[in-house]
């Protein structure tokens, strides 16, 4: 069992875990021991979730997120697998938790009259900094 805060926990059936091997070098490490972890957590089958906190996660999640709804962490960050397991397993509960708050609404303000006249006098006088540029006339 996984716990998030308070409310929400995430149970041992929807996550499941896959230890591959590593890529990158090692040595014969590599080649011999599944280290790397694939963590699994079926995210739109979860009863502990809100729908809400459920479109954020998948908002938060990217390309991480399966057409199944499931949700897939990788970890290949140490050599120890129980160590990289820990990691995918706290990624997971981040992601969760920050999925969890809420946005802030953002309220649409009007320019106020003193950065609308700024505004246009800059464009003034970038306009007659352009009509400067003309060609130069044959002088008399």
């Amino acid at each position: 069992m996984l716990r998030i805060n308070d409310d929400i926990t995430i149970q041992d059936w929807e996550l499941s875990e896959q230890f591959v091997r590593a890529s990158g070098p090692g040595g014969q490490n590599v080649n011999k021991v599944a280290t790397a972890v694939e963590l699994r957590f079926e995210a739109q089958r979860s009863p502990s979730l809100p729908g809400p906190v459920k479109t954020r996660l998948k908002r938060l999640a990217g390309r991480r997120w399966t057409t199944e709804g499931a949700l897939i962490l990788q970890c290949d960050e140490t050599r120890s697998q129980a160590r990289n397991r820990d990691i995918a397993r706290q990624r997971l509960v981040d992601l969760i938790r920050k999925a969890l708050v809420k946005p802030k609404r953002r309220i649409a303000t009007k320019p106020t009259l003193g950065s609308k006249k700024r505004r246009l006098k800059a464009k003034k006088e970038r306009g007659e900094v352009k009509a400067l540029r003309g060609r130069v006339g044959p002088e008399d």
